[in-house]
């Protein structure tokens, strides 16, 4: 099957959210709370593939 091709906004907005993911690292590096953020994300992850599982 063939795959369809993002639009031009799909991307852009892609590289923004990249962005803007490794600009928060950055961040809690500078302010000291990576462990906190690392352990927010797994959380949000966690509950992401959960609630994708209950929801199918």
């Amino acid at each position: 099957m063939a795959r369809r091709k993002k639009a031009p906004i799909s991307q852009t907005r892609g590289l923004l959210y990249g962005l803007a993911k490794l600009l928060g690292d950055v961040s809690a590096v500078q302010k000291g709370t990576v462990g906190k953020r690392i352990a927010r994300r797994a959380a949000g992850k966690a509950t992401g593939r959960l609630l994708g599982k209950l929801f199918k």
